[in-house]
């Protein structure tokens, strides 16, 4: 007679997945966001992990979350576990498609920057196929399936365009401008990804006087552009991403004032790059083009 005792119940992938997020980042709010969930999930993820185990992971208050002494000793071990399993899932998905590379961006990188030389690399390297992700801030690259990642920042990775910032609007517009006093009396439009863009501007442009900018804020600085572009009013103005715009006169500079900007936007791997793959093909173009 064989004996078939009954398997131990292992703990649920995702639910490890969850605590060791919420672990490492030290809340569930930022879990969610790099897991691309909802707080509840995580939430309802860990306790259902502290049910299994009968045991607290974490002590929880109105404000915050703490890991107690078990949930502490285990984290390491999970993290470099986890990290070991997204390297193995980025080198098979490298192998199963070779000539695919995928590139993580911001937004307005991806739209501005990026797209119009799309045509450009897929007509110099047809063979290469490009997918791109836009996201609001770089992702786990221990975790994430990226070949490359295009943000703006001030470490880190190939600097593939410094940049400058300044005042920016249509060719109408500009016609009521002289000084930077007149943007007192205009639309001046301002988006959420850089909110301190005007300040750092009239800080040099107009020093001792305060500047608050009166105008539509939006959460997408494209669809910021696109509306200068039609007459809205005046924008900050990137350089690194307008360049498109304003060698075609879609968008002037009515000041001479130009600001050095914090940030380049920058580009890096999560893994070494070989010579000659199509990974190192994308970088080098964007690079030397950029």
């Amino acid at each position: 007679m064989t004996i078939d005792p009954p398997r131990l119940k292992q703990l649920p992938l995702n639910a490890l997945r969850a605590f060791e997020a919420a672990a490492r980042l030290g809340g569930f709010a930022d879990a969610a966001a790099e897991l691309g969930v909802t707080p509840g999930a995580v939430s309802a993820h860990v306790k259902s992990i502290e049910t299994a185990l009968q045991a607290q992971l974490f002590t929880r208050s109105a404000r915050q979350v703490e890991l107690t002494e078990i949930g502490a000793r285990v984290l390491p071990e999970l993290t470099a576990a986890f990290d070991a399993l997204g390297r193995a899932m980025q080198t098979l998905q490298a192998e199963a498609a070779p000539q695919r590379v995928h590139i993580a961006a911001l937004p307005s990188v991806a739209q501005l920057w990026l797209s119009p030389r799309l045509p450009q690399l897929r007509a110099s390297a047809p063979e290469i196929r490009i997918s791109i992700t836009a996201m609001e801030a770089p992702p786990n690259l221990k975790r994430t399936p990226y070949d490359l990642c295009l943000f703006f920042g001030t470490e880190g990775g190939t600097v593939v365009a410094k940049d400058r910032i300044f005042p920016v609007c249509s060719p109408a517009v500009a016609q009521s401008l002289s000084k930077p006093e007149d943007l007192l009396h205009v639309p001046c439009l301002s988006d959420t990804t850089w909110r301190r863009d005007w300040q750092v501007w009239a800080e040099t442009a107009m020093p001792g006087r305060a500047f608050v900018p009166t105008g539509p804020v939006y959460s997408l600085y494209t669809l910021a552009v696109e509306e200068t572009v039609n007459g809205a009013g005046v924008l900050m103005g990137h350089e690194a991403l307008l360049a498109r715009h304003l060698a075609q006169g879609n968008l002037v500079a009515p000041f001479a004032e130009t600001v050095p900007s914090e940030q380049s936007l920058r580009m890096w791997s999560p893994r070494p790059i070989r010579q000659g793959t199509p990974i190192a093909r994308v970088c080098q173009w964007l690079g030397t083009d950029g």
